[in-house]
């Protein structure tokens, strides 16, 4: 939906089991409808719409597409944004370190993100930019054992793979008017984690290589080209995963205007946090109820900040509870999409102080256009935390909506995180 405040809201549709056309648009009309009525009963609502790859080429078949459009069109719902990021299955199965593959080293990677980017083309109403947000390049944990050479061959053929993509969305916006970003999103051990991994990839490798490329193809001069990189390669800043970086909002935002890096979407998602007691023996109920959420679909890395400020990172949960009693480790947060209406889970924290202070940064600066709600872990949330998924998704958006129409700009950050604990009890 469209705020006030020039914004636009939605969910991602990733949280709804489906990797065929006909599962996902099954999906759509149970869930949207409804919660458009109770949400933007009067106005357009938008869709934050995932599509599989195998979605995307079965959508493109026959009239499936037209009929999504007249039915967007009679339900009075818009899609203004896509998660290109999971390229296969994303549910009832172990997806783990598969949500990388294909990586953006692969020509796989490329055709997708083209299919997903022309069909958004065709969606997208008129006058709005578009987005889809996408995989950070590769995932460390593939590359651990590479030397120079062949760290500078991916970081090559990442570059000129997504330079290819801003090729193709140059030639939409010459065909037909449509401004699409794609939207890199930084996670914990992917090839790009952080703000300052960004940076350093657009000013080695993007900015260098595109220029030069976007120059030889497009005929740009120095300016043109650099520019076209900034509006088409934008960043996806998940709010869960900068939070797991130990990166406060406001710095993370600050350093990426500094380097002329566009935030194309928020991603709005809290993770786990806990901090740990200095007795290491007290630790084992800690660790069964950081245990009843090991399992086996997601990735779900840890991140350890240490008394002296070190951060070290566990590649999933399982091997970090076998550290748990370090000595020396004071806060533990984990990469799990809890929701966002609440800032405790049994015992546990969330990080959701950091989606407050966000949605109060886009309160003073329209800092993105596309807002999104991806809490998408509902199915395997601990029972007692679970609740109906369409009250789920409406209770999460409504606890968006009244942070960011909150019009009390008050800096103190406790009377924040007192209101949110407040509409997490209603």
């Amino acid at each position: 939906m469209q705020l006030a405040q020039g914004y636009h809201l939605t969910y991602c549709t990733n949280i709804h089991p489906g990797e065929t056309w006909k599962e996902v648009f099954l999906s759509l009309k149970q869930y949207l409808p409804p919660l458009k009525k109770d949400l933007s009963p009067d106005k357009p609502f938008g869709i934050g719409l995932r599509l599989s790859n195998l979605a995307s080429k079965e959508l493109l078949e026959g009239s499936n597409l037209q009929e999504f459009k007249v039915w967007l069109s009679e339900e009075n719902l818009y899609v203004f944004t896509m998660n290109g990021f999971p390229y296969g299955g994303f549910h009832h199965q172990e997806v783990k370190d598969d949500v990388h593959k294909p990586d953006w080293t692969t020509e796989d990677r490329v055709k997708y993100t083209i299919r997903l980017a022309n069909i958004l083309a065709e969606l997208l109403p008129s006058g709005m930019e578009g987005g889809i947000s996408t995989s950070p390049l590769s995932y460390k944990p593939w590359l651990l054992d590479a030397d120079e050479t062949k760290m500078n061959s991916v970081y090559t053929s990442c570059t000129q793979h997504l330079l290819q993509v801003v090729e193709a969305l140059l030639e939409i916006k010459q065909r037909i008017g449509k401004q699409i970003h794609i939207d890199i999103e930084p996670e914990p051990d992917g090839l790009l984690e952080n703000s300052d991994e960004v940076i350093s990839y657009y000013d080695k490798w993007l900015l260098p290589r595109g220029i030069k490329r976007l120059q030889k193809s497009e005929g740009f001069d120095d300016s043109q080209a650099r520019e076209a990189i900034y509006q088409h390669l934008q960043l996806c800043y998940d709010v869960c995963h900068f939070a797991l970086a130990y990166e406060k909002p406001s710095e993370a935002f600050a350093k990426l205007k500094q380097a002329g890096i566009k935030i194309g979407k928020i991603q709005l998602s809290a993770a786990l946090k806990t901090k740990l007691p200095e007795d290491v023996e007290t630790r084992g109920e800690l660790a069964e109820s950081f245990a009843t959420l090991a399992e086996s679909t997601y990735l779900h890395q840890v991140v350890e900040r240490s008394d002296d400020g070190e951060l070290t990172q566990y590649p999933d949960l399982t091997f970090a509870l076998q550290h748990i009693r370090k000595p020396n480790a004071v806060e533990w947060r984990t990469h799990f999409h809890v929701p966002l209406f609440t800032e405790q889970y049994n015992g546990l924290q969330s990080t959701q102080e950091d989606v407050t202070q966000v949605l109060q940064l886009l309160r003073k600066e329209q800092i993105t256009q596309h807002l999104e709600v991806e809490t998408y872990t509902w199915e395997v949330l601990p029972e007692e935390i679970k609740t109906d998924l369409p009250e789920s998704i409406k209770r999460e958006m409504q606890w968006v909506l009244q942070s960011i129409n909150n019009t009390n700009n008050a800096e103190d950050s406790s009377s924040e995180r007192g209101r949110a604990h407040e509409v997490s009890h209603r």
